[in-house]
């Protein structure tokens, strides 16, 4: 897999992915990281994660609303998590391969243009 930029990640849409292919490298995980801001690797390079502090209960609920419509529409689905009422973290992997592919990355760039500027 050759990294791509935020920019190119968000005009891609999720594809299905039924198993019997590999996951990414943790060498390629890395090198596409370096093009998502915030993007982290957890569970031995196996998903990334990313942690945000919303304003208030509503904003963060109103940020998981939005993140659900865009994984609906791609059919690619992240784990959401919310803490203390307002700390998220949104963690992603594709669950047929049991690690990363393409579709997670594309999935946090479309997150990352989620807006932040009314929560």
């Amino acid at each position: 897999m050759q990294p791509l930029t935020s920019d190119q990640l968000v005009q891609k849409k999720c594809l299905p992915c039924e198993g019997g292919v590999d996951p990414c490298t943790l060498e390629e995980a890395r090198a596409q990281l370096e093009n998502l801001e915030g993007w982290q690797l957890t569970d031995n390079g196996q998903r990334i994660f990313k942690e945000w502090t919303a304003k208030h209960f509503m904003a963060a609920m109103g940020f998981f609303n939005e993140v659900a419509e865009i994984a609906e529409q791609d059919g690619h689905h992240p784990d959401l998590h919310l803490a203390q009422y307002r700390q998220v973290r949104v963690e992603l992997w594709t669950h047929a391969i049991g690690g990363l592919s393409e579709n997670d990355f594309i999935l946090a760039a479309k997150i990352d243009r989620v807006s932040w500027e009314t929560r």
